[in-house]
């Protein structure tokens, strides 16, 4: 088993990293016999984030990193700079698993329910717009539909 060097009262050491970290800062692992995980919170989240996308679209954080340089930190669908809609979501196409780009959680999650199909984002459009899409009534059990 490693020694560590002594820690403060309050303080429990990110052994990932060789620092020293409050306890607010640390991470609980029930299951070790002090409690303390080996990771800080944000180095648990860091390589949380690292091993997502690893797992999830074989990419690594600097190969996602390319196309936001490319962004300049705007999100392609709705324009707004970071950082408070800092686009860091990848976008990927459902059905062949392609990387698109990468876009603010709010567009990303709008995509994710329209189900990438751009015939409801069409109809979604004309609502906003105003067009909106019914049937007019002509005769009983006939309707005439819009074109």
């Amino acid at each position: 088993m490693l020694k560590y060097p002594p820690v403060p009262t309050g303080s429990q050491p990110c052994r990932s990293r060789g620092e020293v970290k409050s306890f607010s800062e640390g991470h609980r692992n029930t299951t070790a016999s002090d409690a303390l995980s080996t990771r800080c919170k944000k180095r648990r989240a860091v390589d949380g984030r690292a091993g997502h996308l690893k797992r999830t679209y074989g990419t690594t954080v600097e190969q996602r990193q390319s196309p936001l340089d490319g962004q300049f930190g705007i999100c392609p669908i709705c324009l707004r700079p970071a950082p408070e809609h800092a686009p860091e979501h990848v976008d990927h196409d459902h059905e062949t698993g392609r990387v698109r780009d990468v876009l603010c959680f709010s567009c990303n999650a709008a995509l994710g329910q329209f189900r990438d199909r751009p015939d409801v984002m069409r109809r979604t459009v004309a609502y906003v717009e105003g067009n909106v899409w019914k049937p007019k009534f002509v005769a009983p059990g006939v309707y005439l539909l819009p074109s």
